[in-house]
C-alpha cells in the first residue's frame, strides 16, 4: 500500500536508437524517485534516434502525458535524462506540472544524505550551478516545498527568488569554504603519505557494498565499534570519505576509505563539486573497485565507475577488481586472476583471497632490514612502529637492533640506522 507522504510521479524517458541498458536506466530511475518519496505510478517511453530540442519527447507523447496526469491523479513528473532549461519551461508551460529530471533527483539524495559540513556545501555548490541556467523568468515556480530534499535544506537552504548575481555570490562564498576544507584535508593526507602507509581506496557504483566492505575490514582487524561507517541497502548511503588505519596479522598496515558511490550520467557538475573529497581516490596507491555481482546489471555498472574514473584523471591508479555478493551470484565463474577477487563481505567470504592480494600488490617492494637505533634515539623505535612491520627486536650495549620490513622510501629515511652482516 503505497504511503500517504508520497507523490504520485510519471516516469518518462526517450530511448536512443534502442539502447540496450535502457530499461535498467528507467528501473534505477523508479529508485531514484522512490529514494525521494516519490511513488512511480506509471511511464511513458518513446522510441527516438535523439531526444526533441524543445520538448524532449514528442508532441504526440506530450498529449499522452497530459490524459495520463488527469487520468492518474500524478503530482509530479520525472523524466530519465537531465532536461535543458527550455525544455524544462516549455514542459512546465505544456503541462502545468511539477518536472524533475535525473539531475535533480540525484541532487535530492546526496542532499538528503550529506552530514558533514562540507558534503552539505558540496551538494549546495552543485544545486545552485544546476539552477542558475534555469533561472529564466520570475513567475516559475521554482521554490515549490516538497517535504525534504535539496529545496529545503538547513545550512545551505536556497531561496530561488533570488537574483542571479545573489546566488553567484552564494556559489562563490561556499566555495571559498570549501576551499579552506580542502587544505585542511590535505594537511591531513600528506600527513598519511609522510607515515608510508600505503592508501587503498574503495570505488563502485552505490550500493555496490563499499562501506560494508569496510566495516568487515575494520570488524576482522580492528574490533573497534566506534571506527565503523554508515551502510544502508540504499542509493548513496555514503557521501562523507572516511579512512580507517588497518593492520593484518602479519602486521602490515593500509589505509582504507570510503568514498562515494558512482552511478550511471552522475551529473558532471556533482563530481566537480566533489572533487576535494575524491582526491582521496586520485592520491590511493590502490583501489578496490567493488561491484555488487548479484546485480544483473554488474557490467555496465563497473564499465560506469571506470568512466567516472577517467573523467576524475584516476583511471591510471591500479585497482583489484573485488565481485561482492558472490553468495548471491551462483552462475558467474569464478576466476581469481591477479587483479580479480570474489568474496561477500556481509557473509565473510573470500577475505583471505582479497588480504594475499592486498599484500601481493602493496609490499611487493618492502625490503627486510637490520637497524641499530642509539638509546637516545629510542623514539624512531615507536616510529618504525606505526609505518614499518618489526619482525624482531632486541636490546645490545648499543642501542636496540630491529628486524622490520620497510618500504622504499622508509629504507632511504631510516638508511642511517641500517647494519649489514
Amino acid at each position: 500500500m503505497m504511503e500517504d507522504n508520497k507523490e504520485r510521479a510519471l516516469i518518462v524517458g526517450v530511448n536512443i536508437n534502442n539502447d540496450i541498458h535502457f530499461e535498467e536506466s528507467i528501473k534505477e530511475l523508479k529508485n531514484l524517485a522512490l529514494a525521494c518519496d516519490i511513488e512511480p505510478v506509471g511511464e511513458v517511453v518513446q522510441n527516438l534516434q535523439k531526444v526533441h530540442a524543445a520538448h524532449y519527447v514528442g508532441s504526440g507523447k506530450i498529449d499522452e502525458i497530459r490524459m495520463l496526469v488527469d487520468a492518474e491523479e500524478i503530482d509530479v513528473l520525472v523524466f530519465e535524462d537531465e532536461l535543458t532549461p527550455s525544455q524544462m519551461r516549455n514542459l512546465g508551460k505544456l503541462l502545468g506540472i511539477e518536472i524533475l529530471d535525473r539531475t535533480r533527483l540525484i541532487l535530492e539524495i546526496f542532499a538528503r544524505r550529506a552530514q558533514t559540513r562540507e558534503a552539505k556545501l558540496q551538494v549546495e555548490v552543485a544545486n545552485l550551478k544546476y539552477i542558475l541556467p534555469r533561472l529564466r523568468d520570475s513567475n516559475q515556480d521554482f521554490n515549490r516545498q516538497r517535504g525534504g530534499g535539496v529545496k529545503n535544506r538547513g545550512a545551505g537552504e536556497t531561496k530561488l527568488e533570488l537574483d542571479r548575481r545573489k546566488i553567484e555570490h552564494k556559489i562563490s562564498e561556499m566555495e571559498k569554504e570549501l576551499k579552506s576544507i580542502a587544505l585542511n584535508r590535505e594537511v591531513r593526507r600528506k600527513r598519511r603519505q609522510q607515515s608510508g602507509i600505503p592508501v587503498v581506496a574503495l570505488v563502485g557504483y552505490t550500493n555496490a557494498g563499499k562501506s560494508t566492505l569496510m566495516n568487515a575490514m575494520v570488524k576482522k582487524y580492528q574490533d573497534v565499534e566506534e571506527k565503523l561507517v554508515f551502510e544502508k541497502d540504499m542509493l548513496f548511503a555514503t557521501l562523507d570519505t572516511s579512512v580507517r588505519n588497518i593492520k593484518f596479522e602479519n602486521g602490515k598496515r593500509i589505509l582504507l576509505s570510503d568514498t562515494v558511490g558512482f552511478i550511471n550520467k552522475l551529473p558532471h557538475h556533482l563530481v566537480r563539486a566533489f572533487h576535494s573529497t575524491l582526491e582521496e581516490v586520485k592520491e590511493a596507491d590502490l583501489l578496490l573497485h567493488v561491484v555488487d555481482c548479484s546485480n544483473p546489471y554488474y557490467e555496465k555498472h563497473l564499465a560506469v565507475t571506470n568512466e567516472t574514473l577517467a573523467l576524475m584523471e584516476a583511471d591510471k591508479i591500479d585497482q583489484l577488481v573485488v565481485y561482492n555478493k558472490i553468495d548471491l551470484n551462483d552462475e558467474l565463474l569464478q576466476s581469481n586472476g591477479s587483479n580479480t577477487v570474489y568474496l561477500s563481505a556481509k557473509k565473510d567470504i573470500g577475505f583471505e583471497e582479497l588480504i594475499r592480494m592486498l599484500n601481493e600488490h602493496l609490499f611487493r617492494t618492502y625490503q627486510t632490514c637490520q637497524l641499530l637505533i642509539p638509546h637516545h634515539e629510542s623514539q624512531v623505535i615507536s616510529d618504525l612502529k606505526l609505518n614499518g612491520n618489526i619482525l624482531e627486536l632486541s636490546y645490545v650495549d648499543e642501542g636496540a637492533i630491529v628486524s622490520v620490513e620497510l618500504s622504499e622510501s622508509d629504507v632511504k629515511r631510516y638508511d642511517k640506522f641500517i647494519i649489514f652482516d
